[in-house]
């Protein structure tokens, strides 16, 4: 990354062969247009163990406890595997990826608490054929993302996304034909909790383990999001997927509201993504 040039007139593309590098990677706002290619995403590993009390920065600690940060645009990523090994210690960020346009493919991202943070202003993420692992909040921030044939796994009983969905904004995390798994042990798991008040979190088609809970979502102890969040569901499957036991603030999406949620709105309309 370091020879890399700055604000490049064409993509950049690395690949990288089979191996496990111990090293923090930041692709800076400058390093537009980068693709990161594993040689094979279970043998190329990009793996890392900071974490909040190691870091002793301060209440954000979390945010600088990444193994890989993006904050350049049109960011890609295929056949890797990104790890923060640090354990169940506490608040230790995988992958955060704050650019426009990032684009993540047949991946693995994997991790405890905080594994995933999806931020940036009107930042707009595709992560694809991708398996994502963790505990608390695994899937976080303020980003627009579409998580499409996915399979997201929960470590323990927890809450797998804490959006923080800015006011106003059409889309937040949406899960489109996933697959929720857990490990054996692990049987009350919530979809979602609000970060930030307008939260929004939708799973559409996805199949869903027993480790479910019937009531799907939480509130944070912050009743108030209820009124203000945007929680909801469409066309689920599995044993966890329970419709009618679910809070009553939640959303079982119509037909034609389900429509909306193609992959043109939510992340092309308007905007160019590469």
């Amino acid at each position: 990354m370091n020879a890399t040039k700055a604000f490049p007139d064409e993509r950049v593309t690395i690949y990288i062969k089979n191996g496990t590098y111990y090293e923090k990677i930041r692709i800076p706002e400058f390093n537009d247009c980068i693709s990161l290619i594993g040689e094979s995403k279970e043998k190329t590993i990009i793996t890392y163990d900071d974490y909040f009390g190691k870091m002793n920065l301060g209440r954000n600690s979390t945010f600088y406890t990444y193994t890989m940060l993006v904050e350049g645009n049109d960011f890609s990523a295929t056949n890797l595997t990104i790890q923060n090994a640090s354990g169940d210690i506490g608040q230790a960020v995988a992958l955060s990826i704050m650019g426009d346009r990032a684009y993540v493919f047949n991946c693995n991202i994997l991790g405890n608490q905080d594994t995933l943070y999806a931020s940036g202003n009107n930042s707009r993420q595709y992560f694809k054929d991708c398996y994502i692992e963790g505990t608390t909040d695994f899937i976080f921030g303020k980003a627009t993302v579409l998580f499409e044939n996915c399979q997201i796994h929960s470590l323990k009983n927890s809450y797998i996304t804490a959006a923080s969905t800015p006011e106003g904004t059409a889309f937040g995390f949406v899960f489109k034909n996933c697959t929720l798994t857990a490990d054996k042990n692990v049987t009350q798991v919530y979809l979602g909790r609000p970060w930030r008040i307008y939260a929004k979190t939708v799973f559409i088609e996805c199949k869903m383990g027993n480790h479910i809970l019937p009531q799907g979502w939480e509130n944070w102890s912050k009743p108030e999001v209820e009124k203000t969040a945007f929680y909801a569901e469409y066309k689920c499957n599995g044993e966890g997927y329970k419709p009618k036991e679910r809070v009553s603030w939640s959303h079982q999406l119509t037909k034609k509201e389900a429509k909306k949620y193609t992959v043109e709105n939510i992340l092309f309309k308007d905007q160019r993504f590469f």
